[in-house]
């Protein structure tokens, strides 16, 4: 061994000594840091092998600055978007009515007549139609003869998707008068070994009763039968099914006359008697005597996207096109998207992404999101975190991710604004998972089996491919301090 061959041998010894680990006697003979090498990442095949979702998967993830492709697979093929199609209607909702824009539900006279007139406010609560109250009877109005409901601000849908089951509380009616999102709160216990039932317009500080919905419990097989006359809406419910206390959410078919027979009782508690409601298909000229008015859309908006309301969505979508059906509402947003530069086949059958027949592509997505959405503050109106409550906080699931799920039976996905740390990338992204055979045998089910465990995995997969989409590129497994890498052996 040459001299200067045995110094740099017995250096390294020593180094190794001093140190005692390998690591350490790197940063002596290199004169810096070591950051060793990052684990490769899965690559997105094998994380969507591991998933074992079935059906289909395709994605598109863009750079939020220059808004290039930067990863995809099956970027247009048109798939379910489910609740994502929300980050679209807000957009909508957005150009064509302006971010400060307010619903007003009014009280109006027509002669003997009172006019309780709906507005289309999506998110009127028993408490608003309480202040109303407050402002009709400060006006000292006398009691009429005559006491009317007006819904015909938007056009009258029965069930915002038939194929749902008839109980579920996000599929109720819609027309211009709407309250509690046009949901009833049935609560039952036991007494004395039978049910006592109770239908209430539950808000934050009224809960009156609703009279004009009936409940029973019944021995039946299936879960709720519903049935409705001119006047009322009547549920049964299984004996079975029940507990011993137990309350849920049911939906609201005929909101005139719940809005009606709420506002009716909030009157009486204030001194003002009103008549039993009836419903007007045409609101005469009249005089406005008091009013409410909604929060701005964009506060709606952001409610919206954290709670994904399908009836709000479907609300402001047809105030926002003015059609007088669904399906000409959905094609007048269609019409929109391609002017805001969304691309590729897109199906918009309503605007909640409830409807088995709407499609949007990833590719399509991510795009609109990464131009129109990027300059009109979409990205505002987002949930921060959204795969917190399904996957919690994990140190694996570093990236901010701001973005809107999507869900329906075998249809989970994610769209929106993703940024790495630690000088990672910032990326525009859509995800559609979708296994559409198992989603028509089960359309319409509440919790079909299996669902939970594939929706769970799904998201999972969401979570891992977006982070690595916005990981640093990989560095060299060894830094100095000026000085060029200089090799070591074991």
């Amino acid at each position: 061994m040459n001299g200067l061959n045995r110094r740099a041998f017995l250096t390294a010894s020593a180094a190794i000594l001093v140190a005692g680990t390998p690591g350490r006697a790197q940063e002596v003979l290199l004169g810096g840091p070591v950051r060793p090498p990052r684990r490769p990442a899965p690559s997105a095949k094998a994380l969507v092998n591991r998933a074992g979702l079935g059906g289909s998967v395709a994605y598109a993830a863009l750079d939020a600055t220059t808004g290039q492709m930067i990863r995809s697979e099956q970027p247009d093929l048109p798939l379910p978007p489910a609740s994502t199609l929300k980050a679209v209607t807000a957009l909508y909702a957005m150009d064509r009515l302006g971010g400060d824009h307010r619903f007003r539900t009014r009280v109006m006279r027509v002669g003997d007549m009172l006019v309780l007139a709906g507005g289309g406010d999506p998110v009127l609560t028993t408490d608003d139609l309480a202040r109303l109250a407050d402002a009709l009877v400060a006006t000292g109005q006398q009691t009429p003869t005559r006491f009317a409901v007006w819904g015909g601000a938007l056009p009258r849908i029965e069930e915002l998707e038939p194929g749902q089951a008839v109980h579920l509380s996000y599929n109720p009616a819609i027309s211009g008068m709407i309250l509690n999102f046009n949901r009833v709160y049935l609560g039952w216990r036991q007494a004395g070994g039978d049910y006592q039932l109770t239908l209430e317009a539950r808000a934050d500080a009224h809960s009156p009763r609703a009279y004009t919905i009936t409940a029973r419990a019944a021995v039946q097989q299936a879960l709720f039968t519903y049935s409705a006359d001119e006047r009322r809406e009547h549920w049964l419910v299984s004996r079975a099914s029940m507990g011993r206390a137990g309350s849920r959410w049911l939906p609201v078919r005929k909101p005139e006359l719940y809005a009606g027979d709420v506002f009716q009782t909030l009157c009486r508690a204030r001194g003002l008697v009103l008549p039993s409601p009836e419903v007007l298909a045409d609101l005469p000229n009249a005089e406005e005597v008091a009013a409410v008015e909604s929060p701005a859309l964009r506060d709606i908006l952001i409610g919206m996207m954290r709670y994904s309301t399908n009836l709000t969505a479907e609300v402001v979508g047809l105030h926002a096109s003015g059609a007088a059906s669904l399906a000409a509402s959905g094609a007048a947003m269609r019409a929109w998207w391609q002017d805001a530069g969304g691309t590729g086949e897109v199906v918009f059958a309503d605007h909640s992404g409830l409807s088995a027949d709407s499609r949007v592509t990833a590719g399509g997505l991510a795009r609109l999101m990464a131009g129109y959405g990027q300059k009109n503050g979409l990205r505002a109106l987002m949930k921060d975190d959204p795969l917190v409550d399904t996957l919690g906080r994990t140190p694996e699931h570093s990236a901010r991710i701001e973005a809107k799920t999507g869900t329906l039976n075998f249809v989970s996905n994610l769209a929106g604004y993703a940024t790495g740390s630690q000088g990672g990338r910032e990326i525009v992204f859509a995800v559609l998972c979708a296994d559409l055979p198992r989603r028509a045998r089960t359309e319409g089910q509440e919790l079909p089996a299996g669902v939970s465990t594939w929706t769970k995995r799904a998201k999972t997969l969401q979570a891992e491919l977006v982070e690595t989409w916005v990981a640093p590129d990989p560095a060299p497994a060894v830094t100095t301090s000026g000085a060029e890498p200089v090799p070591i052996t074991q």
